[in-house]
């Protein structure tokens, strides 16, 4: 399954309300460190069956981002019931994005 994107409409649904963990990668078009991150996170979406792993589209919902002060992207989010418990800034190997969701 592909990385579920996420806008300001579903993220109380999809994040918040989520009985699993949740990892969203803050991310834009125009990025190179999103780009050569955006493989990594679309495997894990593939892979990863206990946690859903989201994208936010900082140019589309820029309020989201606002919302949880994210000023460099990518930044990875984990959410355990609906709390930001785990931050990420920058480029990550899959290995650790992986020790994150533990």
């Amino acid at each position: 399954m592909a990385a579920i994107k996420i806008t300001k409409q579903n993220f109380e649904q999809e994040v918040l309300q989520s009985d699993q963990p949740v990892l969203v990668d803050f991310w834009a078009e125009w990025c190179a460190p999103c780009k050569m991150l955006l493989p990594v996170i679309e495997q894990l979406a593939e892979e990863v069956t206990d946690a859903k792993i989201c994208k936010v589209n900082v140019d589309n919902d820029p309020e989201l981002a606002r919302q949880f002060k994210v000023m460099t992207i990518p930044t990875l989010l984990l959410f355990k019931n609906g709390e930001v418990v785990q931050q990420s800034i920058g480029v990550k190997p899959k290995e650790e994005i992986l020790e994150m969701l533990k």
